[in-house]
C-alpha cells in the first residue's frame, strides 16, 4: 500500500525544480542581450551570442525534460495542460530573446539605438517578474505577490508595444536605406515578441493561481 501511495503522490518537485531553472535560464539569456545591445564591439556581441545560444539549448533541454515528465507521472501538481504551455512560453521566451540578439550581428546592425536598448531592458524586466512569479509556484501561499508580478508582465508588455510603436515610426522618418529599415524592423518585431511571450507565461501562471490557489 506504501508503494501504491508513493507511486500515485504527484512528483511536484520535479516539475516545480524544471520550471525554476527555466525561469533562471531565461533571466540569464535576456541578462545577457542587456550586454550585447550595449557592447560596441562586433567580436565580443559574436562571444555573448554563442553564450546565448548555448542557454538558450539548455532551455530546450529543460522544456524536453517537462514533456518528459508529463508523459512519465499520472498525477502532476496542477493541470498537464497548463504544464505544457508555461513550458512552451518560457521556451518561447529563451528563443525569441536569442533571435534578438543573433539577428543584430547577423544584420550588422549597430544596437546602439534607443528603440532596441529599450527593448532590451523592458524584456529583462518582463524576465524578472516572469521567473519571481515562477519562484512563488511552488508553494502557491503568495498569491498577492504572483498577481502583482503578472500585473508587471502585463504592464510591461504595454510599455514594450509603446517602444515599438515609437521605434517604427521614427524608422520610418529617418533617412535610413531600404535594407537598414528592413533589417531593423525585424529586429524590433522580434523583440518585441519577447514580450508577447513573457506576457503568455505571466497569463499560464494567473490561470493556475485561479484554479489552485
Amino acid at each position: 500500500m506504501a508503494n501504491i501511495l508513493k507511486f500515485l503522490l504527484p512528483k511536484d518537485r520535479v516539475f516545480y525544480s524544471l520550471f525554476e531553472k527555466a525561469g533562471e535560464n531565461i533571466e540569464k539569456i535576456a541578462e545577457k542581450l542587456t550586454q550585447l545591445v550595449n557592447e560596441p564591439d562586433f567580436n565580443v556581441r559574436n562571444t555573448i551570442i554563442k553564450e546565448m545560444e548555448d542557454l538558450e539549448h539548455q532551455n530546450d533541454e529543460l522544456t524536453h525534460q517537462i514533456f518528459v515528465e508529463l508523459g512519465k507521472n499520472f498525477i502532476t501538481p496542477f493541470d498537464r495542460e497548463d504544464i505544457h504551455s508555461l513550458a512552451t512560453s518560457l521556451d518561447d521566451i529563451a528563443d525569441f530573446i536569442y533571435a534578438a540578439g543573433k539577428n543584430i550581428n547577423f544584420y550588422k546592425v549597430d544596437p546602439n539605438d534607443q528603440g532596441i536598448l529599450k527593448m532590451a531592458t523592458v524584456i529583462y524586466d518582463a524576465v524578472l517578474a516572469v521567473n519571481e512569479a515562477v519562484l512563488e509556484l511552488r508553494n502557491l501561499k503568495n498569491t498577492q505577490k504572483i498577481v502583482e508580478c503578472v500585473i508587471k508582465i502585463n504592464s510591461i508588455e504595454n510599455q514594450a508595444d509603446d517602444i515599438f510603436d515609437l521605434s517604427i515610426e521614427k524608422l520610418f522618418d529617418s533617412d535610413v536605406d531600404a535594407k537598414t529599415l528592413i533589417k531593423k524592423r525585424e529586429i524590433y518585431q522580434i523583440l518585441e515578441l519577447a514580450t508577447d511571450k513573457c506576457e503568455d507565461a505571466g497569463n499560464v501562471i494567473e490561470s493556475i493561481v485561479v484554479k489552485y490557489a
